[in-house]
């Protein structure tokens, strides 16, 4: 069974979501602001948390930023707000997805269930064999560890899926659709924001000047690519 915490300000919508996510037999703990969420990821195993943006105390940005400093639960983002810049900003705190209010519940659902998916496929519960190489780069993916020159870099389940994607697959050229595809399993709709947003943050863990990346390159009007090196 899943354990997913829900944050959300509102008690209604958070009931709301609640509902769904039990009738899919998930375990679900609620939180009302953000340092309320950080407590309880503390206190309980917690598999993917659902985080409203504006909150009293401490808001979703920054309890995602706080989250990310020490954990890679999946973590769904939930705003009333549909700008790009804001679905950046969300992404760009460490959110792996970012779902507008109002929001249909079973869109939620299939979203919470495609990233369990990931996060199981590249935790511990499944591991696939192999270690790829460019490089000073290695994506062990039985460990599940990227290394760079030696060194450990710690990723949240979206970036490892990209990079180990392309590392897989270093020197051929993916379009932003089929990396967005391969990685989140599902069709891909306007997906540029979303996949420029979490390469722009692969680079900046495993390059040593993302301005000019010696590993995760983009090839203009194509898309990205590993180098093989």
């Amino acid at each position: 069974m899943y354990n997913i915490l829900v944050c959300d300000d509102e008690q209604s919508i958070a009931d709301a979501i609640e509902i769904y996510l039990k009738a899919e037999g998930y375990q679900i703990y609620k939180a009302s602001d953000g340092i309320e969420a950080l407590d309880m990821v503390e206190k309980y195993e917690i598999h993917l948390i659902i985080m409203d943006i504006m909150m009293p105390r401490m808001d979703g940005m920054n309890a995602t930023m706080k989250l990310r400093e020490k954990r890679n639960i999946p973590i769904i983002m939930l705003s009333a707000k549909s700008e790009d810049y804001d679905k950046i900003g969300g992404l760009t705190a460490g959110a792996d997805d970012y779902v507008t209010k109002p929001f249909n519940p079973m869109e939620l659902v299939a979203r919470v269930k495609s990233q369990l998916r990931r996060y199981t496929m590249l935790g511990s519960m499944e591991t696939r064999s192999g270690v790829y190489t460019t490089g000073s780069l290695v994506v062990d993916d039985e460990a599940k560890q990227v290394m760079v020159d030696g060194e450990p870099v710690k990723l949240t389940p979206v970036e490892y899926g990209i990079l180990c994607f392309l590392t897989k697959n270093a020197g051929r050229v993916f379009s932003i659709e089929q990396i967005y595809e391969n990685v989140w399993n599902e069709p891909a709709y306007s997906p540029e924001n979303t996949v420029a947003v979490h390469v722009r943050r692969i680079r900046e863990k495993i390059e040593i000047n993302p301005k000019e990346p010696k590993y995760l390159k983009v090839v203009w009007g194509v898309g990205y690519k590993i180098e093989k090196i």
